[in-house]
C-alpha cells in the first residue's frame, strides 16, 4: 500500500468514526466546527488522490473503467481505418482524446480544494448522514461548472490535433438538431469533457466508499481533543 494510500485510509478512519459518533450521539452533540474540519481533511485528501490518479500518464488511457472510448457517431471512422489497415491512426485518435482528458483532470485539485474549503457545518453533516457517494455529491453540485470551464480549453487545445474533430463536430451538431443525440456530445470538446468529468467522481465516489468502509489506523488528535476518548 502506497503512503498516499495509507494517507487517505487514515483520513477515511477519521470520517467513519465521527459519522458513528453522530448517529449514536446525535449531531447536535459534536462540536459543529470539529466535525467540519475532520471531515474536510478526509475529503481534501480523497479529492487529492483522484486526481493524481487521473492525472498521471495513461491516467485515463490505462484504466478500462473511465477511458473514454470515441464517439459513436466516429466509431464508423475508426471502423475505415483500420479495414484499410490504418489501425494505429485509429488507436492514436482514441489516445489523444484520453490524454487530452488526462492533461485537463490535473487542473482539478484547485477547484477540488476550494470546494472543500467552501463547505459549510450544514454541508458536512448532509454528508456524514448520507449515503455511501454524499460527498462525492457534493461535489458534483459544487464544482462541476468550474471543472468543466477549466477543462473544455485543455481538451480544445489537445483535439486540435486530431484531423476528424471538425468532421465530427458538423455531422454531430445536425444530429443533435435532429434529437439523435444528446447537445452535450454534439461537439467533440464537449464530448471529451463531459467523459472527464464523469471519470473524476467516479474515482471520487471509489476514494469515498472506500473510506467509509474499510478504514485503518487509529483516529486523529482532533478527535481524541473532541471527544476525550482513547482510540
Amino acid at each position: 500500500m502506497t503512503n498516499q494510500r495509507i494517507g487517505i485510509r487514515l483520513a477515511g478512519s477519521l470520517l467513519l468514526v465521527l459519522a458513528g459518533l453522530a448517529q449514536a450521539l446525535g449531531l447536535d452533540s459534536l462540536k459543529d466546527q470539529e466535525v467540519a474540519n475532520g471531515l474536510k481533511d478526509a475529503l481534501s485528501k480523497a479529492s487529492t488522490v483522484a486526481v493524481g490518479q487521473l492525472g498521471a500518464s495513461n491516467g485515463f488511457w490505462g484504466n478500462d473503467r473511465v477511458r473514454i472510448p470515441l464517439p459513436d457517431s466516429l466509431q464508423k471512422a475508426e471502423q475505415l481505418l483500420r479495414t484499410f489497415g490504418m489501425g494505429q491512426q485509429a488507436d492514436d485518435l482514441r489516445q489523444t482524446l484520453n490524454h487530452a482528458a488526462e492533461a485537463a483532470v490535473q487542473e482539478a485539485k484547485p477547484i477540488l480544494l476550494n470546494a472543500v474549503k467552501q463547505m459549510t457545518v450544514q454541508d458536512a453533516k448532509g454528508i456524514l448522514t448520507g449515503g455511501d457517494t454524499a460527498a462525492t455529491a457534493y461535489f458534483r453540485k459544487t464544482s462541476s461548472e468550474a471543472l468543466r470551464s477549466k477543462f473544455r480549453p485543455i481538451v480544445s487545445k489537445a483535439t486540435k490535433r486530431v484531423q476528424l474533430a471538425d468532421k465530427y463536430n458538423t455531422y454531430a451538431g445536425q444530429a443533435a438538431k435532429l434529437g439523435l443525440i444528446s447537445e452535450a456530445n454534439a461537439n467533440l470538446d464537449n464530448y471529451v469533457t463531459e467523459k472527464a468529468l464523469d471519470g473524476l467522481f467516479l474515482i471520487i465516489s471509489d476514494e469515498e466508499k472506500a473510506i467509509r468502509q474499510d478504514p485503518v489506523g487509529q483516529a486523529s488528535q482532533l478527535l481524541k481533543r473532541v471527544f476525550g476518548a482513547n482510540w
